[in-house]
């Protein structure tokens, strides 16, 4: 497993990005915009430190975040998401949201707090019972 980033929503891109890069140090990494989602991903990270970033979300539809909202999730990397996933599901973790991709799945911590799995490389092929496997609950 490898540690990739932590996810927080942002309200306004340049006064997090004053903050996060001019005043904090961060450098910005890269940047995704989803025309179709209505957001915006830029990730950050400290100067030497570039696999660990941090994922600013800006959802261009204004939402007001209280303090918990804020806050995504975190992100590992894994060797594969079909063996990790079914690993937690017999030791009685519940999947919130399959990998029905072969890419990504999302479950909760005890204490709620969303962990995002992504698989290692190039997605896995479809595979049941993950392909045809509902969400459950929140992520």
């Amino acid at each position: 497993m490898k540690y990739l980033h932590t996810m927080v929503r942002v309200a306004d891109v340049d006064k997090s990005l004053d903050f996060y890069c001019n005043k904090l140090g961060l450098k910005e990494t890269r940047r995704m915009e989803s025309e179709q989602g209505r957001f915006t991903l830029i990730y950050l990270a400290a100067p030497g430190d570039e696999e660990a970033e941090l994922e600013l979300t800006y959802n261009w539809d204004p939402e007001a975040y209280g303090e918990g909202r804020n806050f995504g999730h975190l992100a590992y990397e894994v060797d594969d998401i079909y063996e990790t996933c079914d690993r937690l599901m017999k030791a009685g973790v519940t999947i919130n949201r399959p990998p029905r991709d072969g890419w990504m799945a999302f479950i909760r911590s005890p204490d709620n707090i969303s962990i995002e799995l992504l698989q290692k490389g190039k997605r896995l092929p479809e595979q049941e019972p993950w392909a045809s496997m509902p969400n459950t609950g929140k992520w």
